[in-house]
Parts: C-alpha cells; structure tokens; sequence
C-alpha cells in the first residue's frame, strides 16, 4: 500500500527539463520566485535531438545570461553554412543553398536585426546548460519524478508525483503548474486542453554515430547534407540526411521509412550498408550510438491554459524538424510565461494578466507547426528535379537527365534554381523566426497609425518596428565605458522599461514618480546609453520625446508617438496605461 507523505509547497511547479520546462524554471528563479521542476527521467536529453538555435532564442538565452556558456558548446553559425544537395559525401554535388543568414545577400539583414547570432547547439548541450544555471539561481530540482495527476481549486494546484527510485508518492501544494512535459504531456491531457490535427503522419529512422567524416566537409562546413540517392528515396522529403552534431565525427543519419510495413531494419548490417551509401565509403569505420524512429505531427492546441495550469512548448505544438523551430519555439513560450506568473505572484500585475499566456502565444504555435510541415512539401519541386518517375531507377534517370546538354537538361536547371529559392522559407527565414505580434489586453494598440504594411515577404525577412505587440527592435548603442551593447541589453531582465529620448524627461520624472518596484526609465542618447551611430533615431519610429513601454519579454506593450507637457499628465497617462497593461485592478 502507497503511503502518501505531507504536501510540499512552491510558488511555481514545473513538469519537464526540457527547452520549455528549464527556461521557465531559470526565467522564474531570476526572478526570485519560488519554483520547483520535476523530470522523471535521471538527468536532461540524453540525445541531440533539436539543434538550430535561430537569433530569437538567443536573445533569450542573453537575457537569461547563458548565451555565452551556449555559444561554447554550439557549432558556431558560420559553421552553419552552405546547404549541401548531392549523391554521397564522396560524389558529385549537385546544388548548394546558402543558408541560416550566412550568405552575402542575408547576412547584413541577420546582423542589422539582432544583436546575437544563430547557433547550432543540439539540445543534449543546451539543456544541462539551463537546468544548471536554473539551479544556481534556487530553483529546486527533482529528477527521477514522474507527475501523475493534479487537481486545482481557486487557490492553487495539488500535483501528486512519485519518485521513480522508491515508489514513494507525495503532492505539491503550487499556486500555479506549468506542464512542459513534452508531445505526450499528460498535463495537458489532465487539463482537458484539446489538441487540434494529425498525429504520426510519416516517419523517419534516424542513426546516431561517430565516424571521422573531416576529408569530406571541413573544406564545405555546414550542419545538413541532403544526399540524393534511390536508397533513401521514400517519403515526403524523399532524401536522405547527414547532421553533423560534433563536427565532423559525430554525426546523426536519417531517412523516411514506410510506417504501414512496421519498424525500419535497425541490423547491424544495414545500418552500416545505409550509412556507407549516404557517405559514399563502403570502407567507413562507424561506431553506430543509438538507433531511433520519430513520426511527423502535424498539430496545436488552440488553448495553452486551464485555470492555473499552463502548458508550452511539444505540449502544445507538435511538429516535425524542418525549419529548426521547435526548441526556439519552446524557449520563447517560456519567456512569455514567465515574467507574467512572476509579476502575478509578485502582485505587481493583476491575475487576468495570465490570460495573456495563451492568446499571444497560440498564433505563434499555429504558425510554427504549419511552417515546419509545409517546409517538408517544399521538397516536392527538388524531388521532382531529382527524379523520373517514368524511370526503373528514378533517382539515377533524374540525374542523368538535369546533366542533360538538351533542353530537357535545361528545363531541369531552370526548375532546380526556382525549388532552391523556394527552400529559402526554411533555411533563410528571419521573418518566421522574427515577426511574431503578441495581440492581447497586455498590448496597448496604438490608433494613431494604421495596420502594418509589410515591405518585404514577411517570412523571409525582419521588419523591425516599436509597433506595440512587435518585439524592441535592436540597435546599437554606447555605454558610459565606451563598449557596445544592444537595446535589447538595457532593457528586460525581469523588469519592465519605460524607453525614452533625452528630450522625454517628462516621463523620466514620471517613472521616479509612480516608484514601482519592477519600473525603470531608460533614456537613450543620455550617458550610459548613447545612440552614437544614429541606428536607435533609425528605428525608433516615434519622436525624441516619445515613449515606449517595453515589457520583461521584450515586447512592446504601448507607445506614445510624441512627447507630453508635463509631469502630471506624463504619470497620470503612464499610470493608465501599465494599469491597463498589468490588468491591475
């Protein structure tokens, strides 16, 4: 018979070490709220998982402080690279595409938009990195604990776990539960938070493996190789897949199965055969790690939140790799949430403000899941160029027919460039990575403009603006010691920024006035944040004198396009407005 012990108590529990679960966990305990994570495995990721790590995420990361230890661990972005398509490692190419904004027509765009570079960092580095850092800021943690249920009331929540090691089953008294336990979250199934579309739709085997890969990739570094051959022609995608994890002797190899014939052939000889193929060296010494299947999810749930129980990241969006969206996905659900239960639990912001979690960020989850699985049909144009179907052999007809000197030969060609532009929505673009709008009674629109135009395809490129719901636009300034840091820098870390010119000293006196604990003013062209290069008179989109209000997240909250006369009417309007923002009563 299971003894149940006494309740512990925590402000904020979280279920799962994940991308979502650890960034919460360290979002939170910077905060100085108290919070507690469980995980019911030993430790995090035991496997690389995802891995792209698009500019967004990492402005997460430095807000939280841990962009420099990642950076460490990452592949660096210019190792990133060129996207090979060709017939082996050891064959013929047969196209590149410059990809994740190294190429000369984007990289200006990466760099103007944001003040940190993509990384490759697979999720078995970036883990331990934030449970670690999370920790050492007083998060409690408790592997080996699997949740098993809970109920909640007005007050608070009752999760009942059990440690994995003993049998022994206790609760947790929370005032909120934050599910982060992946694309089979039973937090989510407990809530009785529906979740809309198709599950297991293709699948794919996937090989982790070391082999000493250098004489083939260092003098063309980049972190996918698409190998276009018969053997690994099944499915959507139609090709087969070289990752580098550690470049270049850990290496992850993958290819579409057929789900309705059961599990693909995991032998010892036919992994290494398949593997030698992708390669092109039927003498490749390989140390096969592990062997693993993962299906293709196409779905979302369209509500994030349950009372006092929120859920984010795989939870609530599931979907396949393509597009590298899913772990930034899951890191940027967190820093949502976060700063929201913290200002609640703090009492700085009234609890309606929690309803905000879920409207903000449900349209993002929808996106990304329908970008991810259109990035895998994108692959139809190529595969077309690739094969004949008339053919025995498709791949090899293919082949030989886009080296045609003929006009079949040409036709191929021409087709070929226009599928590898189209690629562009899934290795070039900034704009699905960048362009989210939070729309929610945290967002104060501003009326005196008109709806967003956007100037250039909004996937594949930036649009930086201070339109309230868009994230601060970065820019370059000076600090009083001369070193150059982003707006992005003085602003977050857990508080809520009132940005404004020198000539706004109205709402400078306005913010010491209304004193709130979590409230700063930020001045830039003043000492410590001078605006030498003109890029912040660039962007700004509001006059000196104006003023923005920037929450923790980053996000825009509000705006005045102009400046006010007076102090009075600078703390009555700026009083409304983080009324109104904060869902203060």
């Amino acid at each position: 018979m299971t003894t149940m012990t006494p309740q512990e108590e925590t402000d904020v529990l979280v279920i799962g070490a994940g991308p979502m679960g650890a960034t919460t966990a360290l979002a939170l305990a910077r905060m100085g709220v108290k919070v507690q994570m469980v995980n019911r495995f030993n430790w995090t990721a035991t496997t690389p998982r995802a891995h792209i790590t698009n500019q967004r995420a990492v402005e997460v990361m430095r807000d939280l402080g841990v962009q420099e230890e990642a950076q460490r661990k990452a592949t660096p972005w210019e190792w990133m690279g060129d996207t090979l398509f060709t017939t082996s490692l050891a064959g013929p190419e047969i196209a590149r595409l410059r990809t994740w904004g190294t190429g000369d027509k984007r990289l200006g765009d990466y760099l103007q938009g944001s003040p940190c570079p993509m990384m490759d960092i697979p999720q078995d580095k970036l883990e331990p990195i934030l449970v670690q850092h999370a920790a050492a800021q007083g998060a409690v943690l408790s592997f080996n604990t699997e949740y098993l249920s809970h109920t909640q009331d007005a007050d608070g929540v009752t999760a009942t776990l059990r440690d994995v090691n003993t049998g022994r089953e206790y609760q947790v008294r929370a005032k909120y539960l934050v599910g982060a336990d992946g694309a089979r979250s039973k937090v989510l199934d407990d809530a009785g938070l529906p979740v809309e579309g198709q599950l297991a739709r293709a699948a794919t085997a996937y090989v982790l493996f070391k082999a000493d890969l250098t004489r083939y990739v260092s003098h063309r570094p980049s972190i996918l190789y698409w190998i276009v051959t018969s053997n690994a022609a099944f499915g959507e995608i139609g090709l087969g897949l070289l990752r580098a994890i550690d470049p270049w002797k850990r290496w992850i190899a993958g290819w579409g199965f057929d789900m309705s014939r059961g599990e693909p052939d995991f032998s010892h000889e036919q992994v290494r055969h398949k593997i030698r193929l992708l390669v092109g060296d039927p003498q490749l010494e390989i140390e096969v790690e592990s062997t693993s299947v993962w299906y293709v999810n196409q779905a979302h749930a369209p509500e994030y939140a349950k009372g006092r129980v929120f859920c984010g990241g795989d939870a609530v969006h599931r979907h396949p790799p393509s597009s590298g969206l899913g772990s930034n996905t899951c890191m940027q659900d967190a820093f949502n949430l976060a700063w929201k239960l913290a200002y609640v639990i703090k009492g700085y912001a009234g609890p309606a403000l929690l309803s905000s979690y879920s409207l903000e960020r449900s349209p993002v989850g929808a996106q990304v899941v329908k970008r991810a699985n259109q990035s895998r049909v994108d692959y139809g144009p190529l595969n077309a160029c690739f094969r004949d179907k008339q053919a025995a052999d498709p791949v090899a007809a293919g082949l030989a027919q886009l080296a045609d000197p003929g006009a079949e030969g040409v036709a191929r060609r021409e087709a070929l460039a226009q599928a590898l532009q189209l690629k562009n929505h899934e290795f070039n673009a900034q704009g699905v990575e960048m362009n989210q709008r939070c729309v929610s009674a945290a967002v104060i629109p501003d009326t005196s403009v008109g709806e967003e135009v956007w100037q250039r395809d909004p996937e594949l490129y930036l649009q930086a603006t201070t339109r309230p719901g868009a994230k601060i636009p970065h820019a370059w300034l000076i600090d009083a010691q001369g070193h150059r840091i982003s707006t992005l820098d003085r602003v977050g870390k857990g508080r809520t920024t009132l940005v404004t010119g020198i000539a706004g000293q109205a709402w400078v006196e306005a913010v010491k006035q209304l004193n709130m604990p979590y409230l700063d003013a930020l001045v830039i062209g003043a000492t410590g944040a001078q605006d030498v290069y003109s890029d912040w008179r660039a962007v700004r989109e509001i006059d000196e004198a104006g003023a923005l209000l920037v929450r923790p997240d980053g996000v825009v909250a509000w705006r005045s396009m102009r400046g006010v006369k007076d102090v009075d009417t600078a703390r009555k309007q700026l009083a409304e407005v983080i009324g109104s923002v904060m869902a203060l009563p």
